[in-house]
């Protein structure tokens, strides 16, 4: 039997038109919720309001050295014309603290969120990744002059070159001749028996204020006198008399052992200066001694006696300035020749009176262009990073560790030590860094309950 096709007036006659008169558990929730969730959002929104919570609208917590911005959001969020939102400006960031940029030749600026990424909670914002640094130093371009680092850089532990001190053909500048291997020997004669020398009988930052083990007792000099103040890598918080070793100083470390007597007749050393301040003290003391004992100015000559033959010895009577002139001359001798020679590089001139002493050229800060501190590495014994100075010999020895030395705390991974570029670099020339006025008042920083 054919199927009877029904007529729209027949399926419309099917239509229950009182279905939402009936009850139904969607329905239900529907009008429930509709109810609740507004009442809940409004009693949430009141809550957050009566506690201060601003996680209804905040992006996240400020960084630590911006908290007290916290209710001052329109301090950095400038709002700018025909601009929905109000972004974080650089304009906003310069008013408080300039930041110069890296280098005059560089390509391009980034801003200055692009890498310090704020409302990530109390953290470091100077902590960026390297991504950041590699951007350029993957495939370093500059404008002008070519660059004279490397051109291909991706990280501390990816294409990251030696250091450049320790590169093929690196000498130490220094013209102290100093063997380290001779100074670390168990058993070396002291001025008071036998001692054994550590590196910090010699090598301590500035601000140490512990008394030298073979020093003359005498005050260090000031921090800024011994060591170099903010340099082009150093960011203002730096404080390079804590991070870096002093020069070690004959006062300091030297005096105890290596004395500067001149001749018997006094127990006092000669001054550790100029030729001519030396000279000068000899000549004093020499002139000194002499008005006060005229009776070493008969000077008997050398003998020549012969077997069974004596001669009678010959005397010459000198005067005060004759006799002064050959015991400098013989003193001097001995500390040109001998006693300074023994650490210093002495250059004689024909015709000067007397020579002239080589600057020390001590290296006071081996890597110009990155930032490290002997102050957080005081936990490591030093000859673990210097392993070098057990064995060396030689002034012209560079004793810094490698790259290879650094990588084994200094890597990737959860149980290493920090290893991204911001660790040893920076990115500011702080040189150029500009002084900035302060604006906000502390009742304008800080909220109010």
């Amino acid at each position: 039997m054919p199927r009877t096709r029904l007529t729209t007036k027949k399926l419309a006659q099917r239509i229950d038109l009182s279905y939402f008169k009936r009850p139904h558990p969607f329905r239900r929730w529907r009008t429930f919720l509709s109810i609740v969730a507004p009442v809940l959002a409004i009693a949430f929104v009141a809550w957050a309001t009566v506690n201060r919570n601003d996680r209804l609208y905040s992006s996240g917590k400020m960084s630590s050295g911006h908290a007290v911005l916290t209710a001052r959001c329109s301090e950095c969020h400038v709002k700018e014309a025909h601009s929905f939102s109000a972004k974080a400006s650089d304009n906003a960031c310069r008013s408080c603290h300039d930041g110069p940029i890296h280098h005059a030749n560089q390509l391009f600026t980034p801003s200055c969120s692009s890498c310090h990424v704020e409302h990530e909670g109390h953290r470091l914002l100077a902590a960026t990744p390297d991504s950041n640094c590699t951007q350029c130093h993957s495939n370093l371009h500059t404008t002008g002059v070519p660059s004279q680092f490397v051109l291909q850089i991706e990280g501390f532990d990816a294409r990251h070159p030696e250091f450049a001190p320790l590169r093929p053909g690196g000498v130490d500048p220094g013209t102290i001749k100093l063997n380290h291997f001779v100074h670390l020997k168990p058993k070396l004669q002291g001025p008071n028996g036998l001692v054994q020398l550590d590196c910090d009988d010699c090598h301590r930052p500035p601000t140490s204020t512990a008394a030298w083990r073979f020093g003359s007792g005498q005050p260090a000099p000031p921090a800024d006198k011994s060591m170099p103040v903010t340099l082009k890598a150093e960011p203002p918080s730096w404080v390079p008399a804590r991070a870096y070793m002093a020069p070690s100083t004959y006062a300091n470390t030297c005096i105890a052992c290596h004395t500067l007597q001149f001749d018997k007749r006094f127990q006092q050393s000669v001054p550790h200066d100029k030729t001519e301040i030396v000279h000068a003290f000899v000549v004093q003391k020499f002139q000194e001694y002499i008005a006060t004992h005229p009776e070493e100015l008969r000077v008997a000559g050398p003998s020549r006696n012969l077997p069974e033959k004596p001669l009678p010895p010959t005397v010459r009577v000198l005067t005060p300035p004759q006799w002064v002139a050959e015991r400098v001359a013989e003193s001097e001798d001995l500390l040109w020749r001998k006693t300074c020679l023994l650490c210093h590089t002495l250059v004689f001139s024909a015709g000067a009176p007397l020579p002239v002493t080589a600057k020390s050229n001590i290296t006071s800060r081996w890597y110009p262009h990155a930032v490290f501190s002997h102050q957080d590495h005081r936990f490591v014994k030093c000859l673990e990073c210097h392993a070098a100075a057990a064995k060396s010999k030689e002034t012209a020895d560079i004793l810094l560790p490698g790259i290879r030395t650094c990588e084994q705390c200094h890597h990737k991974g959860q149980e290493s030590a920090e290893s991204r570029c911001f660790e040893c670099h920076t990115y500011h020339d702080w040189s150029k860094e500009k002084p900035v006025k302060g604006v906000l008042t502390l009742s304008q920083s800080l909220r109010h309950d």
